[in-house]
């Protein structure tokens, strides 16, 4: 079982940093060639269909990095420290991720919904900081985990 929980939990690592690559550093600049409206609604397209998978990501790290600090480890005591970093980086961003979901999403949709394109584009400017916020704490996690269960 703890096989299936480390397999769950890389691919839904996998999905959630790998999404927020593609967005960042291909669809981003890709999407520089249309004019803001069109610009806006395909990244009101994208979190559409992204969003869904981020949140099923969320619970899938959440549900098998427990499942494996208390089952593999026995409890947090028993947890090596590589596995305390990824719990903190984690909870970071899925907070970041809620707050973004939450609190920055509904006004980006909101606006793009009524074609107020300035404040679509603000919005979309805070979404992209966060995302870039949680691309570098995913891929530095990453990094990181992998440098030091090596050394556990």
């Amino acid at each position: 079982m703890n096989a299936i929980a480390i397999a769950l939990h890389v691919v839904a690592a996998a999905v959630w940093i790998g999404g927020m690559f593609f967005a960042y550093v291909v669809l981003r600049p890709s999407s520089d060639m249309f004019d803001p409206p069109q610009k806006l609604a395909l990244w009101a397209g994208v979190f559409k269909r992204f969003f869904p998978w981020v949140w099923m990501s969320v619970i899938i790290l959440l549900v098998t990095g427990y499942w494996l600090i208390f089952n593999w480890f026995n409890g947090f005591g028993n947890t090596p420290g590589y596995v305390h970093l990824m719990h903190l980086l984690g909870w970071i961003m899925v907070l970041l991720f809620v707050y973004l979901y939450y609190k920055i999403y509904p006004t980006f949709k909101a606006a793009v919904n009524s074609e107020n394109w300035p404040d679509a584009a603000a919005a979309m400017a805070r979404i992209r900081h966060v995302i870039l916020v949680n691309l570098i704490l995913g891929l530095s996690l990453l990094v990181l985990v992998a440098a030091l269960q090596r050394l556990s």
